[in-house]
């Protein structure tokens, strides 16, 4: 059993993504404070943590910084679960070492998607995803609708990728700009509605009522159908 360790002091949100961890078969350790929060995951080991930022008497960015400076820590995924939702409280919490960044309000099925996905072990890779008609193959770079090619850029191939291999997960513009464009860029997150657009134009079958690229109003975007892969070892 896979064990998560939370620091938040809000006490009902607290308990809420406790209940909602415990349900989907986690193992829960947590403190709603962050003075003793090292020690502390350093005693339980869990396999990842979820810091909130804006602790009462410890700075959620400090213990992050700690986790990565830790021998014992330094490989433990780390969420942000914050409500500091600036381009530049995202970019410093990222670079101080946490693998992912969620910004409050949020639903509690995504964070606990989030949560999978950090666990999901590296050692299989898939090298097609499909979904439906929709054939994607990460070897040949070849996307398929109804077994004909299609005609991609190598950035609308790589988003796609990346939607078709988190399915049920939203991303913010934000989340996607780093994954997709990197952190050097010189684009803004309306870039990302510009290829989303391209995208459905090219794979859905009604580009105004889309199916499989899905908007999340005041969040991002979502691949709605869950995906069925080959899985190949991974050679690299």
């Amino acid at each position: 059993m896979r064990k998560i360790a939370l620091i938040e002091d809000d006490a009902d949100l607290y308990s809420l993504v406790k209940y909602n961890l415990e349900k989907e078969g986690f193992a829960f350790v947590g403190l709603q404070t962050g003075r003793a929060a090292l020690e502390f995951l350093r005693r339980e080991k869990p396999d990842l943590a979820i810091l909130d930022i804006m602790l009462p008497d410890v700075d959620g960015l400090e213990i992050c910084k700690a986790i990565r400076s830790s021998p014992e820590l330094s490989q433990v995924p780390v969420i942000f679960l914050t409500a500091r939702a600036s381009e530049a409280d995202r970019i410093i919490g990222l670079e101080l070492g946490a693998n992912d960044y969620i910004v409050k309000p949020f639903f509690v099925r995504e964070l606990v998607a989030r949560v999978k996905t950090q666990l999901r072990g590296p050692s299989i890779a898939p090298r097609v995803m499909r979904s439906g008609s929709l054939e994607l193959d990460r070897n040949s770079c070849v996307v398929r609708l109804n077994g004909g090619e299609l005609s991609l850029t190598a950035t609308e191939f790589r988003l796609l990728e990346y939607l078709m291999s988190r399915p049920g997960v939203v991303f913010s513009r934000e989340q996607l700009l780093d994954a997709v464009w990197g952190q050097d860029r010189a684009v803004t997150d309306r870039t990302v509605d510009v290829y989303i657009l391209r995208l459905r134009q090219k794979i859905e079958p009604d580009p105004a009522n889309p199916k499989m690229i899905r908007s999340i109003r005041g969040f991002g975007y979502s691949f709605n159908e869950a995906r069925s892969a080959e899985p190949v070892p991974v050679t690299a």
